[in-house]
């Protein structure tokens, strides 16, 4: 069973890489253009802080390695989509902004966190418990808010808004990493991937209804596209980034 787990572990460590470095067509049309444009640094913030919480859960866990290491990964990957943003920010407001998040979630809510459970919680169980249920929380949120933009397939009969591989990826990504808690009894890391691997599946089925539709409203579209957590482009036709967690 532990060999099982352990290439189980390996594939969605692959997976999950290829999540992380997906925005890299993003940033080097940022780099070029030395704009952000219209992209948002929202969901890159949050995916940091997310990435934080799982590497901080999986160096706890005795067993976790799997879990920081391609956690540790995508740390480092959205930290460098972060700084970019800070440096090539489209004026002095989205600047500001993107620092202000960064500051609140990545560093204010991360520190909180750590401190607490490092200072303030005594046994290791409960320690992992609380990081846990914390990582878990932030996943089915981040899993789930792909889902904004199903209201725009169904309102505009087209799939421009939900692209095929971002609802694959999730899938996928949910799958691979919830069969990896179930062998391993990981509730904290099984529940918010299980529940990905639904979500992503039920947009897959959207998109096979609807991927040889026509548009037939395109304003409703942008504007509920424009609610996705994980689109960096509210109104570019979809051009969404896939930038989850494990």
């Amino acid at each position: 069973m532990d060999t099982v787990l352990f290439i189980i572990g390996i594939i969605g460590n692959i997976i999950s890489v290829l999540v992380f470095v997906s925005p890299i067509t993003t940033f080097w049309r940022i780099v070029k253009s030395k704009s952000t444009e219209e992209f948002e640094p929202a969901p890159y913030v949050l995916t940091l802080l997310n990435t934080l919480l799982w590497l901080y859960y999986g160096v706890t866990k005795p067993d976790g390695l799997l879990v920081a290491t391609v956690n540790g990964f995508g740390a480092v990957m959205q930290t460098i989509y972060v700084v970019l943003f800070l440096i090539y920010a489209a004026d002095h407001a989205t600047r500001v902004k993107t620092a202000k998040l960064v500051a609140v979630l990545d560093i204010g809510f991360f520190g909180i966190v750590f401190t607490a459970t490092t200072f303030a919680i005594d046994g290791l169980d409960m320690k992992i418990m609380i990081i846990g249920l914390i990582c878990a929380c932030l996943s089915v949120f981040m899993y789930g808010s792909p889902l904004t933009a199903v209201r725009a397939v169904i309102a505009t009969r087209s799939v421009e808004y939900m692209p095929f591989f971002l609802s694959f990826f999730l899938f996928l990504n949910g799958a691979v990493w919830a069969t990896y808690a179930l062998l391993d009894r990981d509730i904290f890391l099984g529940v918010p991937n299980g529940i990905g691997c639904l979500l992503g599946g039920i947009q897959l089925v959207i998109y096979a209804i609807y991927m040889n539709s026509r548009v037939v409203d395109s304003q409703s579209g942008d504007e509920a596209a424009s609610t996705s957590l994980l689109s960096s482009v509210p109104s570019r036709h979809g051009q969404n980034d896939i930038s989850n967690n494990v």
